[in-house]
């Protein structure tokens, strides 16, 4: 099977066996550049701005994700926004495309899957895989230790809970919580007016 051939079934969602020099170095060129970047020092931030626009498919202005990152490709298929944040750990399972909006906030730990394996134990063995895009709104907060899996959508300004494991989309503007992730409420006019239980917003100090 040709580069083009594996290619086109690992970006369409088909079965595929990720082989072959040619794709292995690509991935492996994608990784070094990875590597460079977690090998940054903190005030190396024009360094950190320059590999980012080199390893991701799209990043925007603004964007911050602090070492060390892991990605199977390095960012390569990983399209962020404007202002995106992530902390430590961030792990981009990025053999398909991974989208991300604006103003989006990745608490520690967060994996966020395209990769799977089919269940039937013949075709694991042989490493076979698919993959699936993830797309993510703007100004979404996934908390720390959360799982996004393959081929799921959350929509804008929704928050993700903490240790959510998420399997299915999410609509927007919700508090989803849960293993299997769950939409727990609508974000609504209280949310305005209380940040934490029933700690107020003290509006006047912001």
């Amino acid at each position: 099977m040709t580069l083009e051939e594996i290619k086109e079934r690992m970006y369409s969602g088909k079965i595929y066996y990720p082989s072959g020099d040619e794709l292995m170095g690509e991935q492996a060129e994608a990784l070094e550049l990875q590597y460079d970047y977690n090998m940054t020092r903190p005030k190396e931030s024009e360094k950190r701005k320059e590999l980012l626009s080199q390893m991701f498919a799209e990043i925007g202005d603004g964007c911050y994700i602090e070492p060390p990152l892991h990605a199977n490709w390095g960012g390569r298929h990983t399209h962020f926004g404007k202002n995106v944040y992530a902390n430590f750990n961030l792990t981009l399972v990025d053999d398909a495309h991974i989208y991300v909006g604006d103003g989006t906030m990745f608490a520690p730990n967060v994996v966020v899957a395209t990769a799977a394996h089919p269940i039937d134990p013949e075709l694991r063995a042989k490493a076979y895989q698919y993959n699936l895009d993830v797309h993510i709104g703007k100004n979404v907060w996934i908390g720390a230790g959360a799982l996004i899996m393959p081929g799921v959508s959350i929509g804008d300004n929704s928050v993700i809970g903490a240790g959510s494991v998420v399997t299915k989309d999410i609509p927007e503007g919700v508090v989803a919580v849960g293993n299997p992730c769950k939409v727990l409420r609508e974000i609504g006019e209280r949310d305005k007016a209380y940040y934490y239980k029933d700690r107020k917003i003290d509006y006047e100090n912001l």
